[in-house]
């Protein structure tokens, strides 16, 4: 049954040691120290700085990270070695609060095959360990590798004998990711009600993602007993990680009707946090990662997107502004729906009939088609695209090109001119030549070309392009610039063309009402 009363849980941070163990993921020092800096201002209790006997790099940067941190306790992790605890002493004891985390393995499987020791030698082992690092500092961590695969009665000793010793946390590790919720949570309980001197320990959970039971293990060992978490800022860690440290938090904060746990994590650092350490190992963020991803406040379906227009609740547990980010993203795709469009066009600054909204929507939806990413500067273009040419008597219908390194290159255009469809086949000196000698086929003219200019609008291969077209009349001497936008560079190159022809034609007629480009 658990309790109704908020227990204080402490976050033991691993980032800087087992994070960094994760093949690839290696910090610099200054990386080491920047991290270390934030997870301290962002209310880390204890901070698992490195492996001090590794490297003298690493013992280097517990040493430094042991004088910096301000408020959280920092630990230096070491074997069941004498040289191991005395290196790792040696590293905290800069610290304000410094701790010796030292472990040894206990499962039967780790005893046979990379132990080569027996139970009591094990047990002996822990016994003379734990003192000698209980020798440099009063915080003692002792952990019971690979815990979860170790029988229940050998576990209890194991632990018995390491707080007897001066072990003052007691951690048991899901080392290889094996543990479902229940099996944790009953080896919580089960060794809290077995070991005698249980009460003077904190119990503390580590556990691996090897089979995505991670956070959910976390939350099994605390309904068990343990008030310590250890894990990595993003999951990172051995093989497929660690506990997530933003979705751990976030779940108690979020779920304190099921969890009533309180921790001193300022929950608004988390994605500052997240990013921090993604670019010091670079190791991106999947998208959708919980709490932390790109698209975990994002929303693309339709139905979505109206849900949250009406009410942000509809499809959010939690504020994006809880995590640090700056507010929910309501991506514009295919499978986005007319509200959602209305509201994009609203942020940008249009104001749409109803049949310019259906014609812009439509226009809209074949572009999410042929593109992966529609961004603002796509949909702008495409509304201003299609308010200019919305009253134009000429408009593109359909358009092939034939081009490459052999023989001419050719263009098959269809227009609407004025209600009336028109196809011709033209070549040229290229794609674009063939296509302009198209458009002179079908409306004959004397207007001058005097700019023909290419730019993306957005960036990526799929980019659309946006084509600007100056045409010169060579009798009344005005000038005229047609733009168009499209993922196809030839397309918007005809439709800027026809834009600028309709422009001209409309100064034509202003000037003389018979005239008329058909």
């Amino acid at each position: 049954m658990i309790s109704t009363k908020k227990d204080r849980v402490y976050i033991f941070d691993t980032t800087l040691r087992d994070g960094e163990q994760c093949p690839g993921a290696t910090m610099t020092f200054e990386e080491k120290l920047e991290v270390a800096h934030l997870l301290d201002v962002m209310g880390v209790d204890i901070i698992e700085a490195g492996f001090p006997i590794a490297s003298d790099g690493d013992f280097e940067a517990v040493t430094a990270v042991a004088k910096a941190v301000k408020n959280a306790t920092v630990a230096g992790l070491a074997r069941a070695i004498f040289a191991d605890i005395d290196r790792a002493g040696e590293a905290v004891k800069h610290a304000r609060r410094g701790r010796i985390h030292t472990f040894v393995s206990t499962s039967p499987i780790h005893l046979a095959y990379q132990m080569r020791k027996s139970e009591e030698e094990v047990l002996e082992i822990i016994a003379k360990t734990v003192a000698r690092a209980r020798s440099f500092v009063e915080d003692v961590e002792w952990s019971a590798m690979d815990a979860t695969r170790t029988p229940l009665d050998y576990l209890c000793r194991t632990v018995e004998a390491a707080i007897d010793a001066g072990a003052t946390t007691i951690n048991l590790p899901d080392t290889v990711g094996y543990a479902t919720p229940n099996e944790y949570r009953d080896m919580f309980l089960n060794v809290r009600n077995r070991v005698p001197n249980a009460d003077k320990a904190i119990f503390s959970v580590h556990c691996h993602n090897d089979l995505g039971l991670a956070v959910a293990n976390t939350l099994g060992g605390l309904e068990g007993g343990a008030r310590q978490i250890e894990c990595t800022i993003n999951g990172i860690g051995e093989r497929a990680g660690n506990a997530a440290l933003e979705e751990i938090v976030m779940a108690i904060k979020t779920r304190s009707d099921t969890l009533p746990y309180e921790c001193g994590i300022e929950t608004t650092m988390l994605n500052r946090a997240s990013k921090l350490v993604s670019a010091a190992t670079s190791f991106p963020v999947q998208y959708n990662k919980a709490i932390v991803g790109r698209n975990a406040f994002a929303h693309e379906s339709g139905i979505h997107q109206d849900g949250m227009l009406k009410n942000q609740t509809t499809y959010e547990i939690m504020t994006p502004e809880s995590v640090g980010v700056q507010k929910t993203s309501l991506v514009m795709g295919k499978h986005s729906g007319r509200a959602a469009f209305k509201n994009k066009l609203n942020e940008l600054g249009y104001e749409l009939g109803d049949n310019q909204l259906e014609d812009a929507f439509a226009r809209f939806k074949a572009l999410a088609d042929r593109k992966k990413h529609v961004y603002d500067e796509d949909i702008e273009a495409l509304v201003d695209e299609n308010i200019s040419t919305a009253q134009d008597l000429v408009k593109v219908i359909a358009l092939t090109v034939i081009a490459g390194t052999m023989g001419h290159q050719s263009a098959t255009l269809s227009l609407d001119v004025d209600g009336v469809h028109k196809t011709v086949q033209t070549t040229g000196n290229g794609p674009v030549d063939a296509i302009f000698n198209a458009i002179c086929a079908i409306i004959p003219h004397d207007a001058k070309l005097a700019l023909y200019q290419v730019h993306a609008v957005t960036e990526g291969t799929d980019a659309q392009a946006e084509v600007s077209v100056r045409l010169e009349d060579p009798v009344s001497g005005r000038s005229v610039t047609g733009k168009a936008a499209d993922p196809d560079t030839l397309v918007a190159s005809a439709k800027a063309y026809i834009a600028g022809l309709n422009k001209l034609d409309a100064k034509r007629r202003q000037a003389h009402p018979q005239h008329n480009v058909a």
